[in-house]
């Protein structure tokens, strides 16, 4: 995270996605503590793979410039597998509050995805809130497992 208290938050979504991103956006850029950048398909961009958007996101991620990156397509699935083609990222599909916690104690996931056609609002944002409640520690027995999946990403990725 950054050193300030403030979570920066980058968001993206694909056209099936849209409804769950327009309950979540503006319900994220209300939260204290917390900042928003939607980088979804714009209409210049009519047609846009969301391995394209899932990209975006991910380097926003990558670079710093964002602390975290929620994708959204119809089931979660398409974006999480494009997401983790991006050398360095660990994206997680979660669906509950269980599984959007172990994202970060576990392996340190950088992004969450979902489903719009999966997952109900409500449970989205329970979903997220974990999630954003949670802080990886270095010191952990998952700290292992992490640096394995980096080892592994850095063997295929040729970094």
């Amino acid at each position: 995270m950054n050193s300030d208290t403030t979570t920066r938050l980058v968001l993206g979504c694909d056209s099936a996605g849209k409804p769950l991103m327009d309950v979540l956006e503006p319900w994220l850029a209300g939260l204290d503590g917390v900042s928003v950048k939607n980088l979804s398909e714009l209409e210049s961009r009519a047609g846009e793979k969301y391995a394209s958007m899932s990209d975006r996101v991910c380097q926003g991620v990558l670079s710093d410039q964002f602390d975290r990156g929620i994708l959204i397509c119809g089931t979660g699935l398409g974006v999480c597998i494009s997401a983790n083609k991006v050398p360095g990222i660990r994206a997680a599909l979660t669906h509950d509050t269980y599984s959007a916690e172990r994202a970060v104690l576990s392996n340190n996931a950088q992004v969450i995805t979902m489903g719009a056609r999966v997952i109900g609002p409500e449970l989205a944002k329970s979903v997220v809130a974990a999630w954003l409640g949670c802080q990886f520690d270095t010191a952990s027995h998952s700290a292992a497992n992490v640096e394995a999946i980096d080892d592994l990403d850095r063997k295929y990725s040729g970094s």
